[in-house]
């Protein structure tokens, strides 16, 4: 099991870890550190059990913090999943039903036959009138 030296609030300690853990215990211990160097910033020299207690309650706040707002991102997640099923297993719309009026081939055939008689006619009044 590996040893790893460590630095909190000015002070060095040995750590053991599980081997290949040794990159997270180090990135633990400077988040430690950082919050460890706020209160040393705020307060001075303060007693090691006192330090690290504080410290480690300051991240526990910051992480607890951050577990609330994954909650409330992961419940708005699970309602629009909840909406977005809803919409899949909803029947599809109903058809509409549109009609459009077709006109019946004989009075088709009836206007075609006005407008060849209106041609003829005018061509009469043409000619009629050329000659």
């Amino acid at each position: 099991m590996p040893e790893v030296q460590i630095e909190i609030g000015g002070r060095t300690f040995e750590v053991a870890c599980q081997a290949g853990e040794e990159h997270y215990l180090q990135s633990a211990a400077k988040m430690l550190d950082e919050e460890a160097s706020v209160l040393a910033a705020q307060i001075g020299r303060i007693p090691e059990p006192r330090m690290l207690l504080m410290a480690g309650l300051m991240l526990a706040d910051k992480t607890a913090g951050l577990q609330d707002k994954l909650r409330e991102a992961q419940d708005r997640l699970a309602e629009k999943d909840a909406e977005l099923e809803q919409m899949r297993n909803a029947p599809p719309p109903e058809a509409q039903r549109i009609e459009v009026p077709v006109v019946p081939q004989e009075v088709t055939d009836t206007l075609a036959e006005i407008a060849a008689r209106a041609e003829a006619l005018a061509e009469t009044v043409d000619g009629s009138r050329a000659g």
